[in-house]
C-alpha cells in the first residue's frame, strides 16, 4: 500500500513541527513549525483518502490548505504589528502585553 509510507511521513512531519513549536522562541519559527504540522495533517488526509478510495481526504486537504492561507495572512500581520510595537521577535516578550 501506497499509503502507509506516507502516512509515517506525515507522522514525522507532524512530530518535527511540534518539537519546532515546542523549543523554539522565535515567532517565526514557531509560525514555520505550525504550517508543518498543518501540512503534515493535510498529507495524512490525502494517504487517508487514498487508502479508502474516497474523495473526503482531497476535500479536507483542501480545507485545511484554506485555512493554513487565512492563518498565515493574519499571523504575519500580527507578528509585524508586535514586531514594530516591541522591536523584538521574541515570543517571550509579547507576555508583558497590556490590555
Amino acid at each position: 500500500m501506497l499509503s502507509t509510507p506516507a502516512l509515517v511521513l506525515a507522522i514525522i512531519l507532524f512530530g518535527l513541527g511540534l518539537i519546532g513549536l515546542l523549543s523554539r522562541r522565535n515567532i517565526l519559527y514557531m509560525l514555520l513549525s505550525l504550517e508543518i504540522m498543518l501540512n503534515a495533517a493535510a498529507l495524512a488526509f490525502i494517504a487517508g483518502g487514498a487508502r479508502w478510495g474516497q474523495v473526503d481526504g482531497e476535500i479536507m486537504f483542501l480545507f485545511i490548505l484554506t485555512l493554513a492561507a487565512a492563518e498565515v495572512s493574519v499571523a504575519l500581520g500580527i507578528v509585524l504589528q508586535l514586531s514594530y510595537r516591541f522591536r523584538t521577535l521574541d515570543a517571550d516578550a509579547f507576555c508583558e502585553m497590556r490590555g
